[in-house]
């Protein structure tokens, strides 16, 4: 899980003496995708517990020093590879904006340039899909959204979406992984195929209510909606839990299926949609009587923002006297502030976010109001508890509703717009 140049820089440090300096990485957005109001920070948890485990195998090993990947001393430095210093961060859930220091890294060189690919890959692929989970929930209301990704995605990223997506907001997931290492609430009845196997769609139905009950969802859109639904409650009758949509004109749909159902006597069946979804989409639901969305393709590659371009960049190190001082990049359209982050959420006393204050090298000034958001994740190698397993993934859940809560009006709205509030650097005052 490590890109080849981070093991080259890794022997060249090692040989010039420099590896085991300490240094920060920080981890941060330059900007958000276009349009978007903020992002959602997801994959900390995930990191985390890989963190735990991110060891070099024999095998591993003998790949390096048969492929010439790097010399023999390099080599038994990552044989006893073991992170042992320190990281910090935003807590898993929380909103971000551009230069928003989400996680930092604070070790030797040499501990923190190996964790870079593995880090990056986690955080932007699951950030991007809660940011785009995050704008679905809110287009959605009240009205829950489910996970329905697995086969859009790589078999691992299908996991790591469905875990994004119900901190993001999301009430349950299809994939049954997800839900066997998180605890998350897994949901599904039937296909298309299911219909199509048996000799009639009447066969079919009665083969699903007689084993999952009367109150299973039963797929309506295989042959014809109105029959379907008629044939649904003929067999069901007032007890049927719900019908799914998944094709046509959703919104017309929806509306002549619910006129139906009523008209039947099933006024609490329930009506679910599927087909191609995303935050516009389900926008445009908000009048259909519609009681629950299920998103999948479009969750899972970030609604079109499938990376949330998150770096991490050296901010800090100890130079050759052994003092810390801030180094930064000066590429253009590439460059970074130097010096190690603290960040504070301004907070008006309405509860409203105002600003993010980003302090260099010096404590982002707070009031009574205001809210401070970087935790310690490990300290000296050892992970601090409840950021991991479904007991993480309940904390940033929680926090990520939380801070929903706290933004201004303006951040549900779909249309695109700049960061709902403004990121301010608070930089240490030189002295003579």
């Amino acid at each position: 899980m490590t890109d080849h140049y981070e093991l080259t820089m890794l022997q060249a440090a090692l040989q010039s003496g420099a590896a085991h300096r300490t240094c920060v990485f920080e981890v941060f957005t330059r900007s958000l995708p276009a349009g978007r109001r903020y992002g959602v920070l997801a994959g900390t948890g995930r990191f985390l517990e890989g963190l735990q485990n991110f060891k070099f195998s024999e095998r591993e090993l003998n790949f390096l020093a048969e492929r010439k990947v790097v010399n023999e001393e390099t080599i038994e430095y990552l044989r006893n590879f073991k992170f042992t210093g320190n990281i910090y961060g935003y807590a898993e859930g929380e909103i971000f904006f551009p230069h928003s220091p989400v996680l930092q890294i604070e070790g030797t060189f040499a501990e923190a340039v190996i964790l870079e690919t593995y880090l990056l890959s986690i955080l932007n692929y699951d950030s991007a899909v809660a940011s785009a989970a995050s704008r679905m929930s809110i287009a959605a209301g009240t009205r829950p959204c489910l996970e329905m990704g697995s086969r859009r995605a790589h078999e691992e990223a299908a996991v790591a979406a469905a875990r994004a997506a119900v901190i993001a907001g999301f009430t349950s997931t299809s994939n049954l992984e997800a839900g066997l290492r998180y605890g998350l609430h897994t949901i599904g009845t039937s296909a298309h195929a299911f219909t199509l196997l048996h000799d009639t769609e009447e066969d079919a139905f009665r083969a699903q209510l007689d084993s999952l009950g009367l109150d299973t969802t039963l797929l309506v859109d295989t042959y014809d909606v109105e029959k379907a639904v008629r044939l649904a409650v003929e067999l069901a009758g007032d007890q049927l839990g719900a019908v799914r949509l998944d094709s046509g004109d959703l919104v017309a749909q929806a509306m002549w299926v619910r006129e139906l159902l009523d008209s039947l006597g099933n006024q609490k069946t329930k009506i679910t949609v599927t087909s191609d979804l995303d935050e516009y989409a389900i926008a445009s639901l908000a009048a259909a009587p519609v009681d629950s969305y299920g998103v999948g393709t479009k969750l899972v590659t970030g609604s079109g923002a499938p990376t949330s371009s998150m770096v991490y960049k050296i901010v800090a190190r100890e130079n050759s006297e052994g003092v810390m001082e801030p180094v930064a990049k000066a590429s253009k359209n590439k460059s970074s502030v130097g010096g190690r982050k603290n960040a504070v959420r301004r907070i008006n006393d309405s509860g409203v976010a105002t600003a993010e204050l980003i302090g260099v090298d010096v404590t982002a000034p707070a009031d009574s109001n205001d809210r401070e958001l970087l935790v310690d994740f490990v300290i000296n190698g050892e992970l601090q508890p409840g950021f991991t397993g479904a007991e993480g993934v309940r904390a940033a859940s929680t926090r990520h509703a939380q801070s929903i809560r706290e933004l201004p009006r303006n951040a549900s709205r779909l249309s695109a717009g700049e960061p709902v509030i403004p990121s301010e650097f608070i930089v240490k005052e030189q002295t003579n």
